[in-house]
């Protein structure tokens, strides 16, 4: 019994309570009561794709919209090959088409909540790597109508999240705050990133963990995740997001 209340004490302080803390927040924040009322416009965090030469690869997330906003975010990957003159973005969406392809500009805000920038690759690197990622997204195994759940998962979230594992060179995690990233696709329970650097073991996105050189130590209940960051020190607080150290 002892062991059960530490249990319990452990998961209010740290999952509870900064889920809590961060709806009180979201509820006293201004913020558009529908999507007809947000702004879905460029944020202004890209040059004009013409504007340089050079290739590049991003991947974004924003604060999603609703109640769901105090503790979820939403992710999605934007590419430009070398001497193109517009970008392209693919978004997971739960309506319309699934996969969506430049449904909003590259940079937008996400029901009027500015974008920020979870990785950013340039020149040869995202030349090469652009075709990889291209791949994945054409193999992610939710990509037709109905493949979606807003939670655990596949989300948005989930889509971006396996396009990240298939190309590991992107050296990048989703934020802590990106509900459905720890769905693993086709009902797998644990998996090895291709590289090595990273495992995964999970009960449908519900609860458990990953751990590597990217992932460093995370412990995700209920799509809420808690950890810490090895290679850029840093933790990651449910909700909340990450904070460096």
């Amino acid at each position: 019994m002892r062991f059960i209340r530490r249990m319990l004490l452990a998961l209010l302080i740290v999952y509870l309570l900064p889920a809590l803390a961060s709806a009180g927040l979201w509820y006293v924040k201004e913020r558009p009561q529908s999507w007809r009322e947000a702004d879905w416009t460029s944020a202004k965090l890209l040059p004009a794709a013409g504007d340089s030469p050079q290739a590049a690869l991003y991947v974004f997330s924003a604060q999603t919209g609703g109640m769901k906003g105090a503790f979820a975010s939403h992710s999605w990957i934007v590419t430009k090959r070398a001497g193109d003159d517009t970008y392209n973005r693919y978004d997971k969406v739960g309506w319309g088409s699934p996969i969506r392809r430049n449904g909003y500009p590259a940079d937008a805000r996400w029901y009027s909540n500015p974008p920020h920038l979870v990785t950013t690759v340039t020149g040869a690197e995202a030349e090469r790597l652009i075709p990889k990622v291209e791949q994945a997204i054409q193999d992610y195994p939710y990509a037709k109508p109905g493949g979606y759940r807003i939670w655990p998962g596949p989300n948005s979230n989930t889509f971006v999240a396996y396009v990240l594992r298939s190309v590991p060179e992107l050296g990048a995690v989703l934020p802590p705050d990106a509900v459905g990233r720890d769905y693993l696709p086709e009902g797998k329970l644990f998996q090895i990133d291709t590289d090595g650097r990273d495992m995964h073991a999970t009960l449908y996105g519900l609860i458990g963990f990953s751990a590597g050189l990217r992932s460093g130590l995370e412990v995700h209940v209920m799509g809420l995740v808690a950890g810490f960051d090895i290679q850029r020190p840093g933790l990651k607080i449910p909700a909340l997001g990450r904070f460096g150290l």
